[in-house]
């Protein structure tokens, strides 16, 4: 696999360079020795350490934007669906020892479709943004835990999550520490991601808090504003979050970018098989 690398913090870079996708007038990722690209990662940093999120509105260019959203439509009837029947929040199946209402053993509806890392051509933008070093180097800085490396899975390294009419992603936490995504398209009515920050630590589950959020309760959750274009940091494994129902002809498209602090990251052949209907 190629990797493209900024060969200096020129701003008259290639045309065709994974950088130009970026607004760097804004974001100047391309050059972290910059005043204002150290600025901004101490000002993401803080955010992420302080709310578990750091949003960056407008991070594409349209151009890019555009381009994005095209190639992802025209790879969209190759998401795979893993069916309806959803799962628990904690990613793994229902623990039959606890009682029949605790959340580890409670599971929720969930449909979303997933387009593979190897179904997305080498040559679409948003490939070409997640292998660009000056992306990684940049995430690893705001993230502060040392080197970072993407996924080593190739199915799951890079994906582009499809969601349609009726369609929503259970609450949950993730199995990393962090997270990153663009979000693409959004639709017509619905699709908000919602989350309770830090509702869980390394001592304590707080199971009675999720369990009232899985009940209904709505007093701790935020709901980050995400709009097309929009780069979002999120700490989800101590964060339990969701994509509320999507409603609408228009579907929703997310990039969702995999990156780690090791360097051999898989997922697992139960969670291939769920996510993409094969293993390989």
């Amino acid at each position: 696999m190629m990797r493209q690398t900024v060969e200096s913090a020129d701003p008259e870079l290639a045309a065709n360079h994974p950088a130009r996708l970026v607004d760097l007038q804004r974001y100047p990722i391309h050059d972290l020795a910059r005043a204002a690209a150290q600025l901004l990662v101490a000002t993401c940093r803080a955010e992420l350490r302080a709310s578990g999120a750091c949003i960056l509105p407008g991070f594409l260019t349209a151009d890019a934007l555009r381009r994005m959203v095209g190639e992802a439509r025209a790879v969209a009837s190759r998401a795979h669906w893993g069916g309806s029947s959803g799962g628990t929040a904690y990613l793994e199946p229902p623990d039959m020892s606890f009682p029949e209402d605790h959340p580890r053993r409670r599971t929720q509806p969930s449909s979303v479709g997933a387009i593979a890392y190897d179904l997305i051509p080498p040559s679409d933008a948003l490939r070409q943004l997640y292998e660009w070093d000056g992306l990684l180097a940049f995430i690893a800085a705001v993230v502060d835990r040392g080197p970072i490396y993407r996924y080593a899975d190739p199915l799951g390294a890079l994906n582009i999550a499809v969601m349609k009419d009726g369609d929503s992603l259970l609450w949950h936490y993730d199995q990393t520490d962090f997270v990153t995504s663009i979000l693409l398209q959004d639709c017509q009515t619905g699709g908000d991601f919602e989350y309770v920050p830090m509702i869980r630590s390394a001592d304590n589950e707080n199971y009675d808090r999720v369990r009232r959020l899985l009940d209904g309760d709505r007093s701790e959750i935020v709901r980050l504003a995400l709009e097309p274009g929009t780069f979002a940091f999120f700490e989800g494994r101590q964060s339990i979050h969701r994509v509320a129902p999507i409603a609408g002809p228009t579907d929703r498209y997310i990039g969702l970018l995999g990156f780690d602090t090791r360097s051999d990251t898989n997922s697992s052949e139960r969670l291939k098989m769920r996510r993409y209907g094969r293993v390989a």
